[in-house]
């Protein structure tokens, strides 16, 4: 078990979050159960303000709320100082209804809806991120029909390739994202921008990927990207005003991660930047960063109950917990690796290697393959690290309810999300008349 991880056992022997007793929380809340460290949030977002602010002249660290999102996270954001990158009509909808402040909103998506570009203008949200050609033009139209203007960044892609899951690259040539330097689509959004009615041109966007274990590419994109602003510059004219560079930082899941920190990120990417923008003769932008899964990420621990264990003979013990796929999909989809402890059992020692299987009908593997103490079932598995795209992935699958989502801080446990009930399953449900059980039927055609 990694030195970094959210292992805190109390005198009784079992995992505590945020100074609560994870064996309570089970019993008060049920499982599958996701908990966040709210202390650990709010370090990691002073840092990341305090390291960044310390190197360079204006920055805004605004958190990617695809990580994570709740009415009580977007708050706990918006204390500690936060911008906020939404990327959905739901996302902007849950920051608004908690009274995060628009003019910190960027609106994010490579698929606006005309919903999403209504509720983004109305609102007065900071920045919208131009994603293509063809959402330039829309935004452009929408702006002028509401009678606004849209404060827009131009997503550029800037041609990185990073040592990270090819499904979570997001800056390399062919990529979905943005808008591509090298063809001149990106100079010719910027050239549209600046003529376009309806659009305030303040900058540029790039995000390179995720879970980014190294900093080097930070330092690359750095020198394409003030490249690039040099030329627009001096062929265009552009002031750029914001210079947005994304998220992308990684946190540890596993013993083998060794993620830069917050100050290796902020001294990678601060003097470099200052000493390119120089070398260009360029003045200062704003500088943007949007950090989420290494604001959350490792803030969270999932708690299932285990109930199967399995052995078969000579090759592999199997135990199965009453969650799997449904509450995190990452390993099914990125091939993940987690970390995991007997949460009523923290202080034993581990001694059974285990594959954690979930229950869904499919292979549904959790963690192929770790060592835990020994267990029964009716214990507690503990996952850690899994603040991030967890709780915000989760879904119905084998109509399964969404788990409870609590915050813990200072030994008291807060409520964000409420479990999703067998009865919200199928609120949504409606039963067509020639579907209905017969005596609805008879009863439905007799009232006819």
């Amino acid at each position: 078990m990694s030195e970094n991880t959210m292992l805190k056992v109390n005198e009784r022997g079992h995992l505590a979050v945020g100074g609560c007793d994870t064996v309570e929380l089970a019993h008060k809340y049920g499982t599958p159960l996701y908990l966040y460290d709210e202390q650990r949030i709010r370090d990691r977002c002073r840092e990341y303000i305090a390291e960044f602010g310390d190197r360079y002249p204006q920055v805004e660290i605004a958190y990617a709320s695809k990580a994570a999102l709740t009415l009580g996270l977007a708050r706990l954001m918006d204390q500690e100082g936060m911008g906020l990158d939404v990327a959905s009509a739901g996302e902007l909808y849950t920051a608004l209804q908690a009274n995060f402040p628009a003019e910190r909103i960027k609106m994010h998506g490579n698929y606006k809806s005309n919903l999403e570009y209504r509720m983004a203008l109305e609102a007065g949200v900071g920045r919208i991120v131009v994603d293509s050609l063809i959402e330039l033009s829309q935004l452009n139209c929408w702006a002028q029909k509401m009678g606004s203007v849209a404060d827009v960044l131009v997503r550029v892609r800037p041609g990185i390739d990073t040592h990270t899951h090819q499904l979570i690259q997001t800056g390399q040539v062919d990529s979905k994202f943005g808008l591509g330097i090298y063809g001149g689509e990106a100079r010719e959004a910027i050239e549209l921008a600046m003529a376009a009615e309806g659009i305030n041109l303040r900058g540029l966007h790039c995000h390179i990927g995720s879970q980014l274990l190294e900093t080097d590419a930070f330092g690359r994109t750095i020198d394409l990207m003030v490249e690039f602003l040099a030329r627009v510059h001096d062929e265009l004219g552009l002031e750029c005003e914001d210079l947005d560079l994304g998220g992308g930082l990684g946190i540890r899941y596993t013993e083998k991660d060794e993620p830069p920190t917050v100050a290796d990120l902020a001294e990678t990417i601060c003097p470099r930047l200052l000493a390119k923008l120089d070398e260009h003769g360029l003045d200062y932008p704003r500088l943007i960063l949007e950090p989420g899964r290494s604001i959350v990420g490792d803030a969270g621990v999932t708690l299932y109950t285990i109930g199967v264990i399995k052995q078969i003979p000579d090759l592999r013990t199997y135990i199965s917990v009453d969650g799997g796929l449904s509450d995190n999909p990452r390993p099914a989809l990125y091939e993940a690796v987690y970390e995991a402890v007997v949460a009523n059992r923290a202080a034993e020692t581990p001694e059974q290697w285990v594959r954690v299987a979930g229950k869904h009908c499919e292979t549904d593997t959790l963690i192929d393959d770790t060592c835990l103490a020994a267990c029964e079932p009716g214990d507690l598995l503990a996952v850690f690290s899994t603040g991030a795209y967890n709780y915000a992935m989760a879904s119905n699958y084998n109509r399964f309810t969404r788990p409870a989502v609590v915050l813990c801080c200072d030994g008291q446990d807060h409520l964000l999300v409420e479990r999703e009930s067998l009865a919200d399953l199928i609120a949504q449900d409606r039963m067509p008349v020639h579907l209905a059980p017969r005596e609805a039927n008879e009863r439905g055609c007799a009232a006819g």
